[in-house]
């Protein structure tokens, strides 16, 4: 499950005609190894500009921990999911600015605050066996406009960092912001990506989903086409089913 592709692969279906439908707010339904989603998406004059989707169930896992980082010590941290496992740090408790320039310093302390999280906790999801493990650390801190709610950055997998706010990751903080009263169901958060751009992300319902109390999260953002490319596959090519090296 990935919140910014499900918004890229709507608008690409849509405005290059892959998938047909009439009307300003067509709708879409997409599976995903997370579960099935619900995508809007919003049309002017026969264009996409913004795509809206209803996630999975997203919940609280664990809150107000702490673990102890080498060379960071102890880190405050919660986890959540919203179609992936994120552990949640502040910035200002890591004396870490979320700017460009700050890129390694951030993706040090995610893959260590990571580790040490994934050494110290083991993560079961209800009800997939497959999705349970920590997939990233969020670190968030205050927005660059004042008009919106604020700013995380994602650093994820190998240490690799989200240009986007990341669609799972804000609507596992929507559960978070939810479970401690600091949001209620339909009032929109704004938040910003390490580059500024944004997400808005609503609680639009709240469920059970297991033994878990659930939010479910609509997140809205945009997606430009910037490109196409073909692959062709050769059948005299001696490596055309691939390889690997690692």
């Amino acid at each position: 499950m990935c919140g910014h592709a499900i918004i890229a692969l709507a608008k690409m279906a849509l405005d290059t005609g892959i998938i047909e439908k009439k009307g300003n707010d067509p709708e879409i339904i997409i599976d995903t190894p997370a579960g099935r989603i619900k995508v809007k998406a919003h049309r002017e004059k026969g264009r996409v500009l913004q795509v809206s989707f209803l996630n999975v169930p997203s919940f609280v896992y664990l809150k107000d921990q702490r673990v102890y980082v080498p060379d960071l010590g102890w880190v405050n941290y919660d986890i959540a999911f919203g179609g992936a496992f994120y552990a949640f740090c502040e910035a200002k408790e890591l004396d870490v600015v979320l700017k460009p320039e700050h890129h390694d310093r951030l993706i040090h302390l995610g893959r260590s605050i990571k580790k040490a999280v994934m050494d110290s906790v083991n993560i079961k999801h209800p009800f997939e066996e497959e999705l349970g493990f920590l997939y990233g650390t969020i670190i968030i801190g205050p927005p660059e406009k004042p008009s919106n709610h604020s700013r995380n950055v994602c650093v994820f997998a190998e240490g690799e960092v989200d240009r986007s706010p990341t669609g799972t990751g804000v609507s596992a903080r929507a559960a978070l912001h939810y479970s401690r009263g600091e949001v209620g169901i339909g009032s929109p958060m704004v938040i910003e990506s390490i580059i500024g751009t944004e997400f808005q992300v609503r609680i639009k319902e709240v469920t059970k989903f297991g033994p878990y109390s659930a939010v479910i999260p609509e997140v809205t953002g945009s997606a430009s086409i910037t490109g196409e490319n073909k692959f062709y596959f050769d059948p005299d090519d001696p490596l055309k089913e691939g390889f690997i090296l690692r």
